[in-house]
């Protein structure tokens, strides 16, 4: 076997994403022949013993891809001792160890990625692909075509303009309106933020789409279930444009609901 980068391995372990794999070396978490590594280093998993946190590196024996309709109140996490619930408490019946591809606010709702393939998290969560995400955002008040436009082309926040996106006024109402958004980044708490930037408060958050990818009518909200094959090659295509249509994948296709224990 060639060598590769350290970083490159451990995701494909399992570990996580690139990213996170990077941050557990920063860490000193990770050590390559009994000597810890360095971030950049280039390993041969044929000859090198790799271990994290003490333990030995294996490959994962099968790849695991699957989606969660999460629930409010439960923090996109695999530990934190400071959050009450976590999305993992979800998954205690999943057929093997996986994390989360990107996240959802704790107090966002919908459709979560869970994978132990870190090329396929790189493949969804990296900048340079520019993944659609899309989200039904119920907002206090009704936005004026001023604020759907500042939110269209970009709406000043502490860390910088935001890319455009696009914005579609759904239902209008007294005292809230629905909203269906558009991204393709993914900046923390980023559509709240930008809501609130405009005048219009969020009051409910839910992630209905990545990619091309919906989330399913019939997957209850703390359910989860494998993806199809169909769907994981979806989420893998170069083009994965948002839907604008309340299409779900077909019931003969998706394999049975999991519910949480």
């Amino acid at each position: 076997m060639m060598p590769q980068r350290l970083q490159k391995w451990l995701a494909f372990c399992g570990y996580g994403s690139r990213r996170a794999c990077e941050q557990l070396i920063r860490q000193g978490r990770v050590q390559v022949n009994g000597v810890p590594a360095t971030l950049g280093m280039k390993i041969n998993p044929e000859q090198d013993q790799i271990t994290v946190d003490g333990k030995r590196v294996h490959p994962p024996s099968q790849r695991v891809y699957l989606m969660l309709h999460k629930p409010r109140g439960y923090t996109t996490t695999r530990k934190d001792p400071h959050a009450p619930h976590t999305v993992m408490e979800l998954l205690r019946d999943a057929p093997a160890s996986v994390f989360p591809v990107g996240r959802l606010d704790t107090d966002s709702e919908g459709l979560l990625l869970f994978t132990n393939d870190g090329e396929f998290a790189h493949r969804l969560m990296h900048p340079r692909y520019k993944l659609p995400k899309t989200y039904r955002v119920w907002v206090r008040g009704v936005p004026s075509e001023r604020a759907l436009k500042q939110l269209r082309e970009g709406v000043m926040l502490e860390d910088g303009i935001t890319a455009p996106a696009e914005v579609r006024l759904l239902r209008a109402g007294k005292e809230q309106s629905l909203l269906e958004i558009v991204l393709r980044e993914g900046r923390k708490r980023q559509i709240r933020r930008m809501c609130e930037a405009v005048g219009h408060p969020v009051r409910r958050l839910v992630r209905v789409a990545i990619g091309a990818l919906r989330l399913p009518r019939d997957l209850p909200p703390g359910k989860w279930r494998m993806l199809t094959p169909d769907e994981v090659a979806l989420l893998r295509s170069p083009a994965t444009p948002a839907p604008h249509t309340n299409t779900t994948s077909r019931r003969s296709q998706a394999p049975p609901t999991r519910h949480a224990k």
